[in-house]
């Protein structure tokens, strides 16, 4: 009979994780709705305070364009399987949203910005994140309405920023939906009950 005993290395990663709070999100970035233009696609990325790893999954994606015939309504069922952890709760994860459309032409212009907060209670949540886009001059908005392009910010910090957002002139753009399933573990620990 052979016998297998991990290396030390294993057990000190493993004991290591036991200490730590864990969060699973499991979910879908299900679609839009309210966006005047279709074939629509999203750009997301997690944003993390620093505290916070990513144990397993991808924390950054993109959506298919999805052309839609049925109205202001865009279908993706695109996945967000994410493993993550952390010693506190401050930080807490957020979603980074990047609407953006695609014409006939093959040019890509942007919809909206969005953010919106991983849920910290655990279960089944749906989530309805409103987005925004930046106003440009009357020029600029007319440009946008017959060639397409227009305003875009240079950095995705004012996204989930309010201190430099309120110089912005913006405008509401549609919705993003999400369904996202919480899973926690070991925040006891810290002090956090839920």
């Amino acid at each position: 009979m052979v016998s297998f005993s991990p290396p030390p290395s294993f057990q000190v990663k493993k004991s290591v994780w036991t200490l730590m709070a864990e969060v699973h999100i499991i979910g879908q970035l299900s679609g839009t709705s309210g966006f005047p233009c279709a074939s629509l696609f999203c750009k997301w990325s997690l944003q993390l305070g620093g505290g916070w790893k990513v144990v397993e999954g991808v924390s950054e994606g993109q959506t298919q364009a999805d052309q839609s015939d049925t109205g202001n309504t865009s279908t993706w069922c695109h996945p967000i399987d994410l493993h993550l952890s952390t010693r506190g709760i401050q930080g807490w994860p957020r979603l980074l949203l990047q609407v953006y459309r695609q014409d006939d032409l093959g040019r890509v212009d942007l919809c909206g910005y969005g953010v919106t907060h991983v849920p910290t209670r655990p279960g089944h949540h749906t989530l309805v994140c409103h987005t925004w886009r930046p106003v440009g001059t009357f020029g600029e908005e007319v440009r946008r309405a017959f060639l397409g392009g227009g305003p875009q910010l240079l950095s995705t910090e004012f996204i989930h920023s309010s201190l430099e957002r309120y110089r912005l002139h913006t405008i509401a753009a549609g919705l993003v939906h999400l369904e996202l399933g919480i899973i926690l573990r070991n925040f006891e620990k810290y002090g956090v009950i839920y």
